[in-house]
């Protein structure tokens, strides 16, 4: 189950991926499958030749790609998730969550 983010975000977001960019979303989530974890990032782009060879360079695999969606994007969890989003220069989704600062 996703949440805590505004619907403004989800669209821009959305739009992003559909223009062909490699836009992040970040939400609260859970999921039984994986305790501990209670954010997810979303990074989608719907060229997914890009979306592919930019998952190559965290080590992502494209079997990993959500393809099945209107809006293809990988799932970023965990440690792999803040690493990734430093390494973009995206901490700031994350750490909105983190802190408790969603402002909504």
């Amino acid at each position: 189950m996703a949440f805590g983010i505004k619907r403004q975000e989800l669209q821009a977001w959305k739009e992003a991926v559909s223009q062909g960019e490699i836009a992040f979303l970040t939400h609260y989530w859970l999921d039984d499958r994986f305790p501990g974890i209670n954010t997810v990032t979303k990074a989608g782009c719907s060229d997914m030749e890009k979306l592919t060879s930019w998952g190559k360079q965290y080590g992502l695999r494209p079997e990993w790609i959500h393809a099945r969606e209107q809006y293809p994007h990988f799932d970023l969890l965990g440690e792999r998730q803040e690493e990734i989003l430093k390494a973009e220069k995206r901490l700031d989704q994350l750490f909105r969550f983190k802190n408790g600062k969603n402002n909504l």
